[in-house]
């Protein structure tokens, strides 16, 4: 078995470390591109999402590598992430390949049981013992989350810092350093260090910068690719961002979600706009956004994929939450017919009114 996965942010690195840990054989695909991007659209139904075309871009140029697996997390509910799985299997088989799939589907759906019986698939290969490898998952995590933590604080930091790219740069270097390391000790130790060198970065706390919160459907906010770098085109024009859905977040929401304690702050700020479940993570959307007002940010970008349902519904209640609550929130669909020139001037468009905005209120103050 040699198995691989689809891109989602930095997920590549966390499950590298798991692979490396667990000493099991593994195709990382090409960080997404817009060779991969031409690849999942080309055999990919026209009218689907981009997420899905990015990903079976990725199990394309992973299939030609020599992968004969694919590890893919799931979905049950509404949203037709639920039903990624069975259109990309049917893509690959006409396209010749016969590629297995093992699908993480949440425990809500399928039962303690079965989720524990496809995770010893995965690791099937592997000589450790059980508690090594419950070891090796916990490194994995250890690693998504200090990878999560390092990426958030580059996006806040990016506004104060004293000379500009710093955060970036150490950011970049990080991925780059990590995802060549095949030692996962060594691994972890690496983002441990530039997790102190970070917070080493020389900050002035006496500027302010504009705070914008990045919000909307999982995979666009939190793939680079998919969003045309936008949380790196926010840091090299001096703004201070937040993201609340991360890799982190996402496995702590599945697994409380068992038992109802999932992701509570975010669901009641949303109970007064959105307080139903409608599916992917319009809820978590409408409840950003409040949070955001709450934490007085100067605005809000949302970003999602053409056609999601989800997000479609999130963008119309979101005008209510900007007149209620005094949050401007700008947002973006993107597909692969996404223009980079007209994408950045909105955004550019959307800081100025931000500037704009806050100077009106300074004068009025």
């Amino acid at each position: 078995m040699r198995i691989t996965i689809p891109h989602l942010g930095n997920v590549y690195l966390a499950v590298k470390i798991l692979f490396d840990s667990l000493g099991i054989d593994y195709i990382i695909p090409p960080l997404n591109s817009k060779e991969a991007l031409r690849l999942g659209s080309k055999y990919s139904p026209e009218e689907i999402c981009l997420p899905f075309k990015l990903m079976v871009g990725n199990y394309i140029a992973s299939v030609e590598s020599g992968a004969d697996t694919v590890l893919l997390v799931g979905s049950c509910g509404p949203c037709r992430f639920g039903e990624y799985s069975e259109l990309q299997m049917r893509i690959l088989k006409q396209l010749g390949h016969n590629i297995e799939f093992i699908i993480m589907d949440p425990v809500s759906s399928i039962g303690l049981n079965e989720l524990f019986k496809r995770v010893r698939k995965v690791g099937s290969t592997s000589k450790k013992s059980a508690l090594s490898k419950m070891g090796s998952i916990f490194l994995a995590f250890t690693a998504m989350k200090l990878i999560d933590e390092i990426e958030a604080a580059a996006h806040t930091i990016a506004g104060y810092e004293t000379n500009p790219g710093e955060a970036k740069g150490l950011l970049s270097s990080c991925k780059k350093e990590v995802f060549k390391c095949s030692d996962p000790i060594k691994a972890v130790n690496i983002l441990k260090q530039y997790s102190n060198r970070l917070k080493a970065i020389t900050v002035d706390y006496t500027k302010k910068p504009l705070k914008i919160a990045v919000i909307g459907e999982i995979y666009t906010v939190i793939e680079p690719f998919s969003n045309l770098y936008i949380e790196d085109i926010l840091m090299d024009m001096k703004v201070s961002t937040t993201r609340k859905l991360t890799p982190t977040w996402w496995v702590k929401d599945m697994l409380l979600k068992t038992i109802k304690l999932n992701s509570r702050e975010l669901l009641n700020a949303s109970n007064e706009f959105l307080p139903l479940y409608i599916g992917g993570h319009a809820r978590e959307c409408i409840g950003e956004a409040v949070l955001a007002a709450k934490e007085q940010m100067d605005g809000a970008i949302q970003i999602f994929p053409m056609g999601c349902m989800p997000e479609i519904v999130s963008k119309s209640i979101l005008p209510s939450v900007t007149q209620k609550k005094k949050l401007p929130i700008l947002s973006l669909v993107v597909d692969e017919m996404t223009g980079e020139a007209g994408y950045r001037t909105r955004i550019e468009a959307f800081l100025d009114l931000l500037e704009r905005r806050r100077e009106h209120v300074r004068i009025r103050c």
